[in-house]
């Protein structure tokens, strides 16, 4: 199976290199048809390989050793199990998708090949994370997809937005990054090992551990470096603070929009704390902070999105939010619930990602909502699968997205951490904010009347663009119920994630769990489908009944849509006291550093000294010959006054 598995990495890989370096020889369809290929095998691979896994067939082994340094030994290894698997199949069918996609919406573009390559070579980057089986190989997946990541934000380059939002992503998935090769760090001074088996099998006995953080004051060890490695997943799943990148990122092209930030690089850190499973197990700690963080990002990115007039950004809050359940399930230690709205979410999310690029496409690139409506006529099959998406995300009964997040809301009801009642109300209220802003953008796009310009006139797209679609809206629709029974309560992850008995949510759940049948018959009794019903409820009478109404709304609350329109003011924070303390710094240290210091005390400052003491040796120098012999003998007396005493003390009494 290693011929296989290399397959499903290199494949991808092989694609960008040959449309990257020969795109201008192949031609555009050259270029699509040579990463597509290479896509399509690595999907057909991956879907072996799951089967493979399915049959119990597993491997964790090296494929080659990089370098040994003393007794730590650096390799690139595979780990295949139900996770990794998983994860290849949801990332190479995105992607197999989202390529077929491009070569409609990217069809006039001048940077045609150089596209294909950069999706390519990202699906490469992304599978090398998700196959890793040691902490070297995660790390370079780790940051190849984030690399990958900044140069398709800033693909249109000559966009000042766009090289802005890419350096944003940048900078800040560099903080998280700075938190993840610490917690890294602190496993391996432990373990004087990388392999994720070592840590595994070494952590009970790290959770015994404390580590002096400064004098009097010391932390578990553990929870320590799980901390530090979900500091890194904040930064690339986009957790409060550092979410502030990826509603920015929304200026590289849509495709990009679904294949990185809905379904696939935004989702690593998830992957990565249900890898690290076994560790976080064993601190409360940790996974308290990770519930907290989950929890605010999943309400209070979601509120943003009510306020949103662009369409891809309304998207963009909702990935944000939809990643906090996820990481609230991962606090619950419903480590495999997430990862099944994960996929679930993967496929309806990239659906509406790809459904507002046939809406901007239609709309010849209009992006603004206020400027749509009525398009149910025009665009009639992306007005159906956006629909499709919409209720998959909100979770409407039998959807995918139901399933899959009506366990978080269930997981975290029955946890056991003292934070766990607070976040469940915060998830439930999330749910009807979700519904709301869901829905106002279906409505103010498809539904009312037409604000568009009649010289501009609304078309739907061509079907190498709908038919990516479609083939979204199907595992959107079914995908949820047809595998919540293994992926839940099953042993389908029983070889790749670790729940101590102590944490017994998941318990809870398959005590009360009958089928997906009866789960979606009992749904209508419970309070998310009352929530989510009364969001899009509420929608539909601000935006089609009264549509004057949230402009009223909007003047009587102006301090708070202020503040939600300004994003709570967290750039303004971080352009103020981040860049802004980083000028101060930089500032400081070329103004005293730089000039006075360095400049002006030790090069300029030793001229100066140089220059002073030549100054008055050249007053000795006036050229008369009675002042030099005068000066001779004086010499020569002082020497005498000073060998004298030596020599008499140098003689025998």
């Amino acid at each position: 199976m290693m011929n296989l598995y290399l397959l499903a990495a290199l494949a991808p890989l092989a694609g960008a290199i040959i449309a990257g370096l020969f795109g201008q020889s192949i031609g555009r369809k050259g270029s699509h048809r040579v990463t597509i290929l290479g896509v399509a095998i690595s999907f057909v691979s991956s879907v072996v390989i799951l089967l493979d896994v399915l049959d119990g067939r597993l491997f964790n082994g090296p494929v080659y050793t990089w370098a040994t340094v003393g007794g730590l030994v650096m390799q690139v290894g595979f780990l295949i199990d139900s996770l990794s698997a998983t994860m290849m199949v949801v990332v190479t069918f995105v992607s197999l998708v989202v390529h077929v996609y491009t070569i409609g919406y990217m069809e006039e573009d001048d940077g045609y090949q150089r596209f294909f390559s950069y999706i390519s070579l990202f699906t490469f980057s992304m599978l090398m994370l998700v196959m890793s089986n040691n902490f070297l190989q995660l790390f370079f997946g780790w940051e190849a997809v984030g690399l990958v990541s900044y140069l398709l934000i800033g693909f249109w380059f000559k966009r000042p937005t766009a090289i802005y939002a890419n350096m944003k992503a940048f900078l800040v998935n560099r903080v998280g990054d700075f938190g993840f090769i610490l917690g890294i760090g602190l496993l391996m001074s432990a373990t004087s090992s990388l392999d994720f088996g070592v840590a595994f099998q070494m952590g009970p006995a790290l959770a015994s551990r404390s580590i002096e953080l400064y004098p009097g004051v010391s932390v578990s060890f553990l929870s320590l470096a799980c901390i530090c490695l979900f500091i890194g997943a904040m930064g690339k799943s986009a957790q409060f603070p550092l979410h502030v990148w990826l509603p920015d990122s929304m200026e590289g092209p849509t495709p990009i929009s679904a294949l990185i930030h809905a379904a696939t690089m935004v989702t690593a850190g998830i992957f990565m704390v249900a890898r690290m499973s076994p560790l976080f197990e064993l601190s409360e700690s940790a996974l308290t902070f990770v519930m907290v963080v989950g929890s605010i990002t999943a309400l209070f990115m979601g509120l943003l999105g009510v306020v949103q007039n662009d369409i891809k950004r309304v998207v963009a809050y909702s990935t944000l939010s939809q990643l906090g359940y996820m990481t609230v399930a991962l606090g619950a230690s419903a480590y495999s619930v997430a990862i099944f709205h994960l996929v679930t979410h993967a496929f309806f999310k990239a659906l509406l990602f790809l459904a507002a690029g046939s809406v901007i496409m239609g709309m010849h690139h209009e992006q603004d909502m206020r400027r749509m409506g009525g398009l149910w006529r025009k665009m009639p099959l992306t007005y159906a699968v956006s629909l499709l998406g919409s209720l998959a995300l909100i979770g409407a009964p039998f959807f995918s997205g139901f399933y899959s997040k009506d366990m978080i809301i269930e997981a975290v009801g029955s946890s056991s951490l003292g934070v766990a009642q607070t976040v469940h109300t915060m998830l439930l209220i999330g749910v009807f904010i979700t519904a709301f802003y869901s829905f106002r953008l279906f409505f103010l796009v498809f539904h009312g009347k037409p604000r568009y310009d009649a010289d501009h006139e609304p078309h739907e797209s061509p079907w190498v663009v709908t038919a990516p679609l479609l083939a979204l809206a199907v595992p959107s629709v079914a995908l949820g119920g047809l595998v919540i029974q293994p992926f839940l309560f099953g042993n389908f992850f029983s070889s790749a994630i670790v729940v101590n008995p102590q944490h017994a949510a998941m318990t809870h759940l398959a005590e009360h769990f009958h089928g997906a049948l009866a789960l979606g018959l009992h749904s209508v009794q419970t309070m998310p489908f009352w929530l989510a019903l009364s969001g899009v409820v509420l929608a539909f009478v601000l935006y089609i009944v009264v549509p004057s109404v949230p402009g009223r709304i909007r003047s009587a609350f102006s301090v708070l849509h202020r503040i939600l329109d300004q994003k709570y003011y967290l750039d303004r924070l971080n352009e103020w006291f981040f860049a802004g303390g980083a000028r101060a710094v930089g500032r400081g240290l070329w103004q005293r550093g730089d000039q006075t210091l360095i400049d002006g005390f030790f090069v300029n400052g030793s001229a100066r000294a140089v220059a002073g003491v030549a100054s008055l040796l050249r007053l000795g120098q006036t050229g008369f010959l009675y002042h030099y012999a005068v000066a001779m003998i004086l010499g020569v007396a002082l020497l005498l006054w000073w060998f004298a005493p030596l020599v008499r003390n140098a003689l025998p009494s």
